[in-house]
């Protein structure tokens, strides 16, 4: 089939548009390339024979070149990380842009559209396994806008095939988000803010998108939501010795309060946001140490046969050698070289 994936330049859309093409579907992309990550993955795309469009969703013009000849849409482009925005920026991006998309699939007579959600909707854990049908209670701006969306393609349901995947976190080679993280591990130093007993439970790339592939493609995914996790939930400590692990890395673990941080990232929004300026220290950033998630993949594994294979152990090797490969980490080799010299 003709596919359109959108936010393309990011990690999963980049992934899945080269897995797409792998398949034999013929591959359109839209994407942004306002870093040098986005650009490097857009350069990749149109290397491996995927066009990619640059403009804006909530252009109708450009929605409907997007999607001309599509059978399917698998749409990914969200604001998500964005600081120093309003939230009326959220919702033009996550909203309104969904709907503007939708009216061009109905014009343009598109058969399926897949709308990449969230987990973040659900808000906080508790100690059951959170499902498809858990309470929703998105905690900001854009958990909020994300959900909105959710009802705005619903609501397209009598007009073309709709599914719902509400996405864990992602990870895997290329992936710019943890960086930070495994750059930490690899210099020693593992900060630790809170407890680390939080759980959660990421996904690897190519399993998320073997289980888009399918969904955008299944009989059974029609009027459906379903949550791609991965194999199991992990505590946080967990994630850091993997992550150590996977670098051949023994470090010290500094751990810091979570109230004060949480008071200092309160202050920082208070006196950033009214200036237009990208906080220093927010309280999203903090819910990769204060947020537990743990999910049942049950309903995905019955319907769609899908099966995470990963654990986190394994794709954070993997996740390493990528980041080796492009001189983002340090060889084993150069480390040894340092402490000769």
């Amino acid at each position: 089939m003709k596919l359109l994936i959108t936010g393309a330049t990011g990690l999963v859309g980049s992934h899945i548009a080269g897995a797409a093409r792998l398949q034999g579907h013929r591959v359109i992309a839209t994407g942004m390339t306002n870093n040098s990550l986005e650009q490097q993955r857009g350069r990749s795309l149109e290397g491996s024979g995927i066009p990619l469009l640059i403009g804006d969703l909530q252009d109708r013009a450009f929605a409907r070149k997007a999607v001309e000849g599509c059978d399917a849409v698998i749409h990914l482009a969200a604001a998500q990380h964005e600081a120093g925005v309003s939230d009326d920026y959220f919702h033009r991006v996550n909203v309104d842009a969904t709907r503007v998309l939708l009216d061009a699939c109905v014009e343009a007579g598109v058969k399926r559209f897949l709308y990449g959600s969230t987990i973040g909707v659900y808000g906080q854990g508790g100690a059951a396994p959170l499902d498809e049908q858990s309470p929703l209670q998105p905690a900001n701006i854009y958990e909020m806008t994300k959900l909105a969306a959710e009802a705005v393609v619903k609501s397209y349901a009598a007009q073309l095939e709709t599914t719902l995947i509400r996405i864990s976190e992602t990870y895997g080679p290329g992936d710019g988000r943890l960086l930070k993280l495994f750059k930490a591990a690899d210099r020693g130093l593992f900060v630790l803010i809170g407890a680390g007993s939080n759980l959660r439970q990421p996904i690897h790339v190519t399993d998320l998108v073997r289980g888009l592939l399918c969904a955008v493609q299944h009989p059974a995914a029609v009027g459906q939501t379903f949550i791609l996790a991965g194999p199991s939930a992990i505590t946080t400590r967990e994630m850091i010795a993997d992550v150590a692990a996977a670098l051949g890395r023994n470090g010290t673990t500094l751990r810091i309060p979570m109230f004060p941080c949480l008071l200092a990232a309160l202050l920082c929004e208070f006196v950033c946001k009214p200036l237009r300026i990208s906080p220093p220290l927010h309280r999203r950033r903090l819910d990769f140490f204060r947020k537990s998630l743990g999910f049942s993949i049950a309903k995905a594994k019955a319907l769609l046969d899908f099966e995470p294979t990963t654990p986190f152990s394994a794709g954070a090797r993997d996740t390493v050698a990528s980041y080796r490969s492009a001189g983002w980490v340090r060889s084993p080799s150069s480390r040894s070289e340092q402490r000769a010299v």
